[in-house]
């Protein structure tokens, strides 16, 4: 499954799935999970029973129907918020299940191969895959090198390397093995797979209320008590105003309209849309292929101001490229590159097959050119830390090549009464200062120059961390090197600070150091060894061609296993949290100012003379029609605002990299002046329309 793929907001069959639902939700059950919509869910019940009791006794009010109708309404347009940002979820996990194939593996017992089916794989068992295989379930690569399709989960068609004993040793159950064979031991039981968990997290099964979350509950519950107190005392108020102005009692306020007045002056708005944003936090970063375990990773991601970065496989391609070659004094570069050729054309390493693309790339030699010649080649081995090739003629050998470190091909030349030049060794020494790998070549007695490897560092990702230093975010790059091959890397990359030779207690030891001080600390692994620091910190991003440790520690998994795609991830948890802030903005200043336009509406008659003007009619400001369409006007206006938000509850509130004073100012000016200025616009439309038909 490709997770950049969008379902529509406006798809008829996710809102008629929506709409379905949000009858489901007045289930009290789940209603009660949100208090400030329960509450008015209680409001409904009870102005429901008493326009049913005065249907039955024949004092029918078709305002108090009104009031029930619009006070339903206001629920099922709540759950609506929620079971469209739910259904968006479950139309990626549905997608996720069309994709996930129940096959056949092959179960290894002693030294024999027996047919199962996947489902009956358990934990520990060991499989055995081949070109055109689907891969049964989550494992590790055990043994052997393959090319394996992941499109399935990631959506890019390119297939990538797993191999055993290394940081891309993980697969997943349901991507396709389309070269050679690989042995992969089962590391999850049945039902718990990875697509499994994705499922459940993208149907919001396992979503949990996070701390701001609750936090924000518990204020909303506090503040609905507030008005709650609030309007249980104006009956006595204006039974004091009627009593002292001469005018029945009839006149006081009926329950429909306390519960009508209650309903608009709680902060239902973002009551009704909070989980909305939760889920469509997540639903943001699986549009970016990243896997969230909790909302509360995407929350932190926006708060994260230190990001540790594994080099290995996260800033560099992991494997040391050819990159230049160096000839001695009398040589050319294009005799070094022919022999430093012809000595790697066995080489299976990454390293030894960089050297052969590099001098293709150079000279357009090709191996056809080669291959005509007798060869016979020498493997690397660890005693002799060099390898190469002899070039016979039938009769003999006539050539030796050879390539490795200094201190063997010196020892090589010296051996045949050679002599090892003194700018070689200053070049050696250069390339190590530099953080590259320098490897020398020889033939016969003769040093032809140096080969430079390098852990080539990712293209792009110097700009990326220019773009998280502006975000306010520093970068700390962790590796085993020495510390000068990481202060070279560092300084090509970018980052704002490195540690080297860092064990796994290193990197655990700084992650506890920078929380102790007040940081909320990122940490991007692939590697088993990373798994400790991924569990410790506040973010723990693991590649998803990583080990299966280190996807199991994080709390997010990049399925495109991207390190520069924390900037993507701290903009959903940025873009999540001022979300969250701007509709709470809006909603209160929304409450206080229906607070101002209808009370006083309500109350014009209290102390009014025979022409009905009193003292109150000056708070009146928006000249409402009567007290009846005010109320009316508000209970509908409070309603609709809630359908109109959904889109940018879903959406998000555009997020642009500033101070947090600026995004303040900014957000007490759109949404807090917004807020105060749209029920005085959209009570006052309304009630011109109602006051139309009366």
């Amino acid at each position: 499954m490709s997770a950049k793929k969008k379902t529509s907001l406006f798809n008829k069959k996710l809102i008629l799935q929506a709409a379905k639902d949000s009858f489901i939700k007045l289930n009290p059950a789940t209603l009660i999970k949100n208090p400030v919509i329960f509450l008015v869910g209680i409001g409904s019940v009870l102005t429901t029973i008493i326009v049913l009791t005065g249907l039955f006794s024949g004092n029918f009010s078709f305002f108090n129907f009104q009031i029930a109708l619009w006070l339903w309404f206001t629920v099922l347009f709540a759950n609506f918020s929620g079971a469209i940002a739910e259904g968006r979820g479950k139309a990626q996990a549905e997608s996720l299940r069309n994709n996930r194939t129940q096959t056949l593996a092959r179960r290894v017992v002693g030294n024999k191969e027996e047919m199962v089916a996947a489902p009956d794989l358990k934990k520990g068992n060991v499989v055995v895959c081949h070109a055109g295989d689907v891969i049964p379930s989550d494992g590790e690569v055990i043994e052997g090198i393959a090319s394996v399709d992941e499109s399935a989960i990631t959506g890019e068609s390119a297939p990538v390397i797993r191999e055993s004993g290394g940081d891309r040793s993980a697969v997943t159950g349901g991507t396709k093995v389309i070269s050679d064979s690989i042995l992969i031991r089962i590391t999850s039981e049945p039902g718990d797979t990875f697509i499994d968990r994705m499922i459940a997290l993208v149907e919001g099964a396992k979503r949990q209320k996070t701390p701001n979350e609750i936090a924000l509950s518990i204020l909303l519950s506090g503040l609905s008590i507030i008005f709650l107190l609030a309007v249980v005392t104006l009956p006595a108020f204006f039974g004091y105003s009627l009593s002292a102005s001469g005018l029945p009692m009839s006149q006081n306020l009926t329950i429909p309209v306390l519960i009508a007045l209650l309903v608009c002056l709680i902060p239902t708005t973002i009551g009704g849309l909070l989980n909305a944003i939760g889920i469509s936090g997540m639903d943001r970063l699986l549009q970016r292929n990243v896997i969230a375990t909790s909302g509360r990773a995407i929350e932190a991601a926006g708060d994260v101001d230190v990001l540790l970065l594994d080099k290995t496989g996260t800033i560099t391609l992991g494997n040391r490229m050819a990159t230049d070659f160096f000839p001695t004094d009398g040589i050319r570069q294009t005799d070094l590159a022919h022999a430093a050729q012809l000595s790697s054309l066995s080489d299976e390493t990454p390293e030894g097959r960089s050297i052969v693309i590099l001098a293709k790339e150079r000279f357009g030699w090709r191996g056809h050119d080669i291959h005509q010649k007798n060869m016979v080649f020498i493997p690397f081995t660890a005693q002799s830390r060099m390898s190469g090739v002899d070039l016979t003629n039938g009769q003999g050998t006539i050539r030796q090549i050879r390539k490795g470190s200094s201190e063997a091909i010196r020892s090589f030349v010296l051996n045949g009464n050679g002599f090892f030049p003194k700018k070689m060794e200053e070049k050696v020494s250069e390339l190590a200062r530099m953080g590259a790998t320098p490897l020398v070549v020889a033939e016969d007695n003769i040093v032809l120059g140096v080969i430079q490897l390098k852990d080539i560092v990712k293209g792009g990702i110097k700009q990326r961390f220019a773009q998280l230093r502006n975000m306010g975010i520093r970068t700390i790059m962790i590796t085993g090197d020495n510390a000068l091959t990481a202060a070279a890397i560092a300084a090509e990359a970018g980052v704002d600070d490195f540690m080297a030779e860092a064990t796994p207690e290193d990197k655990l030891r700084r992650i506890r150091e920078e929380q102790a001080n007040g940081h909320l600390v990122g940490m991007i692994g692939d590697g088993t060894n990373d798994a400790p620091a991924l569990a410790q910190a506040d973010i723990g991003i693991a590649m998803n061609s990583g080990t299966q440790a280190a996807r199991e520690a994080g709390n997010m998994v990049d399925l495109d296993s991207n390190p520069t795609k924390l900037i993507e991830v701290v903009e959903v948890g940025k873009q999540l949290l001022m979300t969250r802030g701007a509709l709470t903005t809006f909603s209160i200043a929304n409450d206080v100012a229906k607070y101002f336009a209808i009370i006083p509406a309500i109350a014009v008659s209290l102390y009014a003379g025979k022409d009905g003007v009193g003292p109150l009619f000056a708070l009146n400001v928006m000249h409402l029609g009567s007290p009846e369409s005010a109320i009316l006007s508000a209970v509908i206006f409070n309603a609709l605002i809630i359908i109109l938000l959904i889109p940018l509850a879903l959406k998000g509130v555009r997020y642009k990299p500033m101070s947090a004073n600026k995004a303040l100012i900014q957000n007490l000016s759109i949404y807090g002046l917004g807020g105060v200025i749209a029920p005085f616009v959209g009570i006052k439309i309304i009630d011109l329309i109602i006051n139309l038909f009366i």
